[in-house]
């Protein structure tokens, strides 16, 4: 299994690295909301909508608030919509400690699932999107966002694997420890520290970005354990199959669809 996961890393990292540094924003970002469409399919799967028109018409709702937020940019009406998608995960966060869906798919819990899909997909779209087309190292930036998070899974799984006691939540993802949650903030502190000093921050704001990679690394948690509060309910191990070793889209995005609307607010509160 992990043969096939390193595999299929190396096959996908050189795709994501030339769509975000290759692509100018105009066309970054329907590539972008053609992967999201992607993911928000595999949501309504894990939702409870099992009829196929239901799912077809899903997408076709998100897609059409993907392409008026594109055709809303430039008014400041992004900066509401990014604060729509923090207040969620804020939110989240004491949901996930107070409240969870019943287990079994019922009409209520299914479209309330389905809403909070749509909510995810377009403000994450959005904040990729937005940094992607922030200036000239825009590029660079959106690399950096999803840098932090990788970093901070690798750390997350070296200090859980050696130093992992404690269980963050055992009720909803049994694997994830509080020593993987520490190892995660400090790799994520320490890229976005040094990713942020290669971009040219060289002054006060170096703490601003260590405290960004902090909240960045703590919202992308928050992010895999409700993917994971979701698969629970919905009695699955993976969101998908598309990628070997590595399950669905939703997968590998849990992680930054709560990452990447604090990151682009931050980067937005130290005016970078």
């Amino acid at each position: 299994m992990l043969k096939q996961r390193v595999v299929t890393a190396l096959i996908l990292l050189p795709i994501v690295l030339a769509v975000i540094l290759a692509l100018p924003t105009a066309w970054f970002a329907p590539v972008a909301g053609l992967v999201f469409l992607g993911g928000a399919w595999e949501w309504s799967a894990l939702a409870g909508i099992r009829n196929t028109a239901l799912r077809v018409a899903y997408i076709v709702a998100v897609a059409a608030l993907v392409l008026l937020c594109w055709a809303i940019r430039g008014n400041g009406s992004w900066a509401f919509v990014l604060g729509l998608g923090v207040a969620w995960w804020v939110a989240c966060c004491f949901w996930l400690r107070q409240f969870s869906f019943a287990a079994a798919p019922n009409a209520e819990n299914t479209w309330l699932k389905a809403a909070i899909g749509v909510l995810v997909v377009v403000t994450t779209w959005v904040a990729l999107v937005s940094i992607h087309g922030s200036g000239p190292n825009g590029h660079y930036w959106t690399l950096l966002a999803l840098v932090i998070v990788w970093a901070a899974d690798t750390g997350a799984y070296f200090s859980g694997r050696f130093f992992g006691r404690r269980k963050l939540a055992p009720t909803i993802s049994p694997g994830k420890t509080w020593a993987g949650v520490y190892g995660a903030l400090v790799a994520g502190a320490a890229v976005a520290v040094g990713g942020g000093w290669l971009l040219g921050v060289h002054d006060a704001r170096v703490a601003g970005m260590a405290i960004l990679g902090v909240l960045v690394v703590g919202a992308s948690v928050i992010g895999d354990l409700f993917e994971s509060l979701l698969k629970r309910h919905a009695q699955v191990k993976d969101s998908g199959t598309l990628f070997p070793g590595h399950g669905g889209l939703l997968d590998r995005m849990d992680s930054v669809f709560a990452a990447l609307p604090v990151f682009a607010a931050g980067t937005l509160l130290l005016g970078l």
